[in-house]
């Protein structure tokens, strides 16, 4: 049996507020949450989280390390991991990033060591590494017994060999795979900030009726680009782009919206964050009317 998708507005799952989480779960404002696959061993499974996945909120695993846009095929633990995950919880999806993370899976005669960025990296946007992508992608649909959905992320910087933009990457990999997408509204921002694009205009044309749910992460401006930081608040540039989503969707069903918060992470502090989005996604049903 599989939990039901996400919906509503929720929380990423991290030990710090975990009483929060509860809370809200028990005022009825909790449907599902997320949890970094990398940071939860199955024999080790914190007990809080247990807790909260029995009151029936689905848990989303979603992978930081898989490298989906790697020029090696996806590592077999890593997926095995992800697959058990999902069993554990009984989620309905898993969800990893469209980067690259590192530059092999295994040592070669030119590096002694596997060579990893530590670090979400953005592809190269051309014909190649499109068939690359799907091919990894269509790896890791085939090893996990849920579906799958990819992460556009946040690129300070873009590649001279760029055939394709975002949008349409994105939508070709939905076309040929049939993945679904999580759509970061906040990692748009800092993309077009640092291309120096509308992200307005760009969401309209990503592929929305794939998307599984949404996340929102806050950050700062620095010296003219916008950093994806998780531990400052929401920018009203990132729930103004999750306003035009909702509205954009129309009377179809929302899909959930989940803030992201990785550092000075306190109650106030998302809990704030929490009340801008529920604002932002009543602003864009408005809109629809």
């Amino acid at each position: 049996m599989t939990r039901a998708m996400p919906t509503g507005t929720a929380i990423a799952w991290r030990p710090p507020i975990a009483e929060s989480l509860a809370e809200l779960q028990r005022q009825g404002r909790l449907q599902f949450t997320e949890v970094v696959a990398e940071n939860v061993h199955l024999n080790h499974v914190p007990s809080a989280l247990d807790e909260l996945a029995a009151t029936g909120v689905t848990v989303v695993p979603h992978g930081v390390s898989l490298g989906l846009a790697d020029a090696s095929r996806p590592d077999a633990g890593r997926l095995a991991h992800l697959a058990e995950l999902a069993t554990r919880f009984e989620a309905p999806i898993v969800s990893e990033h469209l980067a690259f993370v590192r530059a092999a899976s295994t040592p070669d005669s030119l590096h002694g060591d596997v060579l990893e960025a530590g670090h979400l990296m953005p592809p190269p946007r051309t014909r190649d590494m499109l068939a690359v992508a799907v091919e990894n992608i269509r790896i890791a649909q085939e090893q996990l017994p849920v579906p799958l959905a990819i992460e556009n992320i946040a690129a300070l910087l873009s590649w001279p060999e760029d055939e394709l933009d975002e949008p349409d990457f994105l939508s070709e990999i939905v076309q040929r795979t049939g993945v679904y997408i999580v759509l970061d509204v906040a990692n748009l921002h800092s993309s077009a900030t640092a291309r120096g694009t509308d992200p307005a205009a760009e969401l309209a044309r990503f592929p929305l009726d794939r998307v599984a749910y949404v996340h929102v992460a806050g950050g700062i401006e620095r010296n003219g680009l916008y950093i994806d930081t998780h531990g400052h608040g929401v920018p009203d540039a990132v729930t103004d782009l999750l306003t035009r989503f909702v509205a954009l969707r129309g009377s179809a069903d929302l899909p959930g919206v989940m803030l992201e918060r990785d550092s000075d992470i306190t109650a106030e502090a998302v809990l704030s964050d929490l009340d801008r989005i529920d604002r932002a996604v009543a602003a864009g049903r408005d809109r629809v009317h």
